[in-house]
């Protein structure tokens, strides 16, 4: 799939295909053309070349039979702050046509499954932060989609609401939903989401799951010598020997990364390549005073640095185009 705006080349041969009941995540730096793919994906953009089919359906051709059976939600609430939480469902529910009697029984059914009955007759400008972003998800639910696609949905909330909005989220993929998630906060597409594909400069760059993505660059043995020992060339070198030993590395590949003020020496492994005992007795066996000693897996964050480059965006960067709120 391609999309071009002026001379920006926003999708560049974008090849993607998401499992049907699952999370996807979709993970990129910033312009990398996360929040055009969801815009054509939902029927907000039309592709220049390519084909994008949802739930069945082609985005361009059966625009409206994609757009029966979507959600979604941006990362800003689109809610009526001055209505109450239980109006504001019901209102979406007569605009999908469900009739007064039907959106009000919605309405309530959803207020209560997902926690928010105690607050339905409130206004929503007395809500919190993370209230007001879980009704907005739920009001994309009024109708359930067979495919919701969110994006950046807990951007700016505190971990305890960022919880709530996961424990949603399973709650929909457990009833059948298949979710297409784009986020910057990369332990929250570890913890969700079951497969991902990163993309850079409009294509996918890679794919896969956490593991296998975090299996390509490899783990990392780290060992922090005793505040006794001198970190000089000799010290030095004899742990970098028995790491050596350890991992079958020579040369400059056996070179360890020197961390002075932390005392640690840290040298890249093949994931289940190598057994902590083992480090652990190469250790002792070369003589080497140690007083932690790790095998370490990698984060998404080094991930998405050693794929594209560029760290991962922190919260308060705002830089990418928002997907735009449209009345569902």
């Amino acid at each position: 799939m391609r999309k071009r705006f002026g001379q920006t080349q926003a999708l560049d041969g974008l090849d993607l295909a998401v499992p049907a009941g699952t999370v996807y995540g979709l993970l990129g730096p910033n312009g990398a053309g996360k929040s055009t793919a969801v815009r054509v994906f939902a029927t907000l953009t039309r592709p220049d070349a390519g084909r994008a089919v949802v739930a069945g359906h082609d985005v361009v051709r059966e625009s409206r039979e994609v757009r029966r059976r979507i959600g979604l939600a941006g990362q800003y609430a689109a809610l009526d702050e001055d209505l109450t939480g239980r109006e504001n469902l019901r209102i979406f529910g007569q605009l999908f046509h469900l009739g007064a009697a039907a959106a009000r029984r919605r309405a309530d059914e959803l207020l209560e499954r997902f926690d928010l009955a105690h607050a339905a007759e409130r206004l929503v400008k007395t809500y919190s932060g993370g209230m007001r972003r879980r009704l907005d998800l739920i009001a994309s639910l009024v109708v359930t989609p067979t495919v919701l696609f969110l994006d950046e949905p807990t951007t700016g909330l505190d971990p305890h609401s960022r919880n709530e909005i996961w424990a949603t989220v399973r709650t929909l993929v457990a009833d059948g939903t298949t979710v297409l998630l784009t986020t910057q906060y990369l332990d929250e597409a570890d913890q969700l989401a079951g497969n991902i594909a990163v993309i850079d400069a409009g294509r996918v760059i890679a794919d896969g799951t956490p593991d296998e993505l975090k299996a390509r660059i490899g783990g990392r043995i780290d060992v922090v010598l005793d505040p006794a020992t001198p970190l000089d060339d000799a010290h030095v070198g004899q742990a970098a020997r028995a790491l050596a030993a350890v991992t079958g590395s020579a040369g400059s590949a056996a070179d360890p990364d020197v961390d002075v003020d932390q005392r640690r020496l840290s040298v890249p492994v093949a994931l289940g390549s190598v057994r902590l005992p083992d480090v652990v007795r190469r250790l002792d066996q070369a003589g080497v005073d140690a007083v932690d000693v790790a095998i370490r897996r990698p984060t998404l964050d080094e991930v998405f640095l050693a794929l594209t480059g560029k760290p991962s965006r922190n919260t308060s960067d705002h830089a990418e185009l928002a997907l735009q709120e449209v009345t569902r």
